[in-house]
């Protein structure tokens, strides 16, 4: 099986985010992935979708680098997310959903309380 078949959910993932200078080659049994992405956020969901393939560690490498360290991201709230499904996909701990409350409370009044379309900070961990 090709690389880029492997790992198409990678790539496809890489495709929708806002990856300046993406790049991806396949070449003597390796994947390369480059590219400059706008906070450690993107880069960080590449590396998860890249982890969950068995092998990775001798058939990808995945040099992204980080524009922006200010803040760890940027969220826009989709139908069904809250802050604690919003703290897992980011933090992988979805107790931590008070800290994105307290980064946004010029925006949220209420933690449980969150509106489709708003753009939510993503503070560092």
């Amino acid at each position: 099986m090709a690389l880029k078949e492997k790992y198409g959910k990678v790539l496809e993932v890489a495709n929708k985010l806002p990856i300046e200078g993406l790049a991806i080659e396949e070449k003597s049994g390796k994947l390369s992935i480059f590219g400059t992405t706008p906070y450690q956020l993107e880069k960080d969901t590449v590396w998860d979708e890249i982890k969950r393939h068995d092998g990775w560690e001798s058939e990808v490498a995945c040099d992204l680098r980080v524009k922006s360290a200010e803040v760890y991201g940027y969220w826009v709230v989709q139908s069904g997310d809250s802050l604690s499904k919003i703290a897992k996909r980011a933090y992988d701990d979805g107790n931590k959903y008070m800290k994105i409350f307290e980064a946004n409370k010029d925006v949220l009044k209420d933690p449980d309380k969150i509106q489709v379309g708003q753009k939510l900070t993503i503070p560092n961990p």
